[in-house]
This record gives C-alpha cells, sequence and structure tokens, in this order.
C-alpha cells in the first residue's frame, strides 16, 4: 500500500463529503435539514425542553404523525434527545442536544431572513409570468 500525502488525504475526504455527488451522505443530512417540519421542531425547541403536547400545539398545522416521524428522525441522527419521566401518566420531553443546538444559529438567521424578506419574495411571485408566458404558443 502506498504512502499518501497530507494533501492527498485531505483531498480524499473532502470528495467523501461532497454533497454534490449523489451518495454522499451529507445530501442525506441536508435534505432532512430542510424540510420544513425539522426546521420548525428545531426552532421551537431552541426555548428549552417542551413535552410532545407543547410542539404540537405550537407548530400549526404539523399533524401527529408527521411530528412523531420528525422527533423520531432528529433524535436518530442525535439532534434531539427525549427523555421519559416515569409518572402517571408518563411525561415525555424532547431537547435539543448539543449538536442539535449548534445548528441554532443557522436556523435563526434563516428565519429571521425568510421573516426580513417575505414581502420581497411575494412581489417577485406575484410578478412572475413563468417561462410559458413568454414562449411562442405551439
Amino acid at each position: 500500500m502506498a504512502t499518501r500525502t497530507a494533501a492527498q488525504r485531505r483531498a480524499e475526504a473532502a470528495l467523501r463529503y461532497d454533497a454534490y455527488i449523489a451518495s454522499c451522505p451529507t445530501r442525506q443530512l441536508l435534505e432532512r435539514i430542510s424540510d420544513k417540519w425539522v426546521t420548525l421542531v428545531l426552532s421551537a425547541l431552541a426555548g428549552g425542553p417542551q413535552r410532545y403536547s407543547d410542539l404540537s400545539r405550537r407548530i400549526a398545522g404539523v399533524s401527529q404523525k408527521m411530528l412523531t416521524q420528525t422527533l423520531r428522525s432528529l433524535e436518530r441522527d442525535g439532534l434531539v434527545s427525549r427523555a421519559v419521566t416515569p409518572s402517571v401518566p408518563v411525561r415525555v420531553d424532547y431537547a435539543l442536544t448539543p449538536l442539535g443546538a449548534t445548528l441554532m444559529p443557522l436556523l435563526a438567521h434563516i428565519k429571521e431572513w425568510a421573516e426580513q424578506h417575505m414581502d420581497e419574495v411575494a412581489a417577485a411571485r406575484a410578478g412572475y409570468e413563468g417561462p410559458s408566458a413568454s414562449a411562442p404558443a405551439r
């Protein structure tokens, strides 16, 4: 086996995690993070641990099934933790893990950007005629 230089090892590592390659695991993570329910759940948990029912009330429009699936996937990815307190009824709290907390500055900026620029995006959407408007009819 040939010895590789540090530069070669860095180049190989960069190729291993290149989201532009279809089979790259980082692409799966980007897909997960870009999901609207994931973003809303993580943002809701940024204020501290919450129970399932609190999350369900806070995130308008999320179905029970979708919230459960989202929480499970976030727990599997190590972004959210689930703590069960034995009581009657059983209490389950969800919280960001330290890894999940590292995403919050990024998500906060995206949320802030969306809130600040929504009027501009809405105006662009209203003025958009689409490619079929300028193309001759066939």
